[in-house]
């Protein structure tokens, strides 16, 4: 039962990347709410948690995304769900626009992450002037939603003490 909300969640997001998100298209770029889900359980479980997010959200959209090798997406969350956690790690009251400035730019670190490894894959031509279009429409994305998109990361995946207490939120 520990694992129902979290791969329901994770269910949700993929329908709704590979749906509604993967159509709307803003100056040639889509939004990539997958990437929002490691992001924001960096943001409110910190590193070991944003990396492990990061995976599992990861290998669920690489197995549904055609054109990348197995481990792409996994690999690139991974690191961007490490990553902003262990920013956030150093915040002791974030105020509310914190997580917006966090989520804008580990999208941004995100995208240019997934970019890099698809140099050392063998993709050609993704560092372009469209990256940074890229880069700014998935920023923009994920900083509008990461505030509710931390509600749905403490409803899925409470935080729980070593004795298993809850901690509250």
């Amino acid at each position: 039962m520990k694992y129902a909300r979290p791969a329901f969640v994770i269910f949700v997001l993929l329908t709704l990347q590979t749906t509604l998100i993967a159509d709307l298209q803003a100056f040639g770029a889509t939004g990539d709410i997958m990437m929002l889900l490691p992001i924001a359980a960096g943001i409110s479980g910190g590193r070991d948690r944003g990396a492990v997010v990061g995976f599992v959200t990861g290998l669920a959209f690489d197995l549904v995304v055609h054109g990348t090798p197995l481990g792409f997406f996994a690999l690139g969350y991974t690191l961007v769900g490490y990553i902003v956690g262990a920013m956030q790690a150093g915040v002791l009251r974030a105020a509310w626009w914190i997580p917006v400035v966090t989520a804008f730019g580990g999208s941004v670190l995100g995208i240019v992450t997934l970019a890099v490894v698809g140099e050392f894959l063998g993709f050609e031509h993704l560092f372009d002037r469209h990256l940074l279009t890229i880069c700014a429409v998935v920023a923009v994305v994920n900083a509008a939603l990461v505030l509710p998109m931390l509600r749905v990361v403490r409803w899925s995946m409470p935080l729980v003490t070593r004795s298993g207490r809850l901690v509250p939120t």
